[in-house]
């Protein structure tokens, strides 16, 4: 298999169009194609997170993770594959026993603490640009056709939502096992 093909040179890619059945060129600047770029963004960056971690059962999670953000990127380019809200339900019930053993938080804390914890809370940073990206993929799609990638359902929009979330509690209990405490922000009184 050869990995350049040369189409892509005059800044368009090929995306299925399940309304044709065919192969439609868009170009590389569209809001579906930033969508699908931002998935693969945090997708690889995981990747970066799980080559830092010693954490089997954390780094299981994250393949998972990284299996849906294929999965969603597959929806977004027009796969007839369907999104189910039983893996959002999972990271709900991540988040909610995680938020019952860390501490409570009462103000922002500054992202850090371990290499793992601060990847972490940068891949929850790219995880929010990737569903900001994928809200206005869909309201562009709903207003121009309609209809949109995303199918009737929002279960990948409240996923995203969803990860980010996940991860920021992540990056907490990483920092918890490694003893390090978290920085308080406290604004400037003015």
């Amino acid at each position: 298999m050869v990995i350049y093909t040369k189409r892509g040179d005059k800044g368009k890619t090929a995306l299925y169009d399940k309304a044709s059945s065919q192969r439609d060129r868009v170009s590389k600047d569209s809001t579906k194609i930033r969508t699908i770029g931002s998935l693969d963004e945090l997708n690889s960056y995981l990747g970066v997170v799980i080559s830092t971690s010693e954490d089997s059962d954390l780094n299981n999670k994250l393949k998972e993770i990284q299996k849906n953000i294929f999965l969603i990127g597959s929806i977004i380019a027009g796969s007839n594959l369907r999104f189910f809200a039983n893996k959002t339900r999972q990271l709900e019930k991540e988040i909610d026993e995680l938020e019952g053993k860390l501490p409570v938080l009462k103000n922002f804390i500054l992202p850090g603490g371990t290499e793992t914890a601060s990847l972490l809370q940068y891949s929850r940073a790219l995880s929010r640009r990737a569903e900001r990206n994928a809200v206005s993929l869909y309201k562009n799609e709903l207003s121009a056709k309609g209809r949109s990638s995303f199918g009737r359902k929002h279960q990948i929009l409240t996923y995203l939502n969803r990860l980010s979330d996940f991860l920021f509690m992540q990056a907490r209990n990483v920092n918890h096992k490694n003893s390090i405490s978290e920085e308080v922000w406290v604004g400037e009184k003015h």
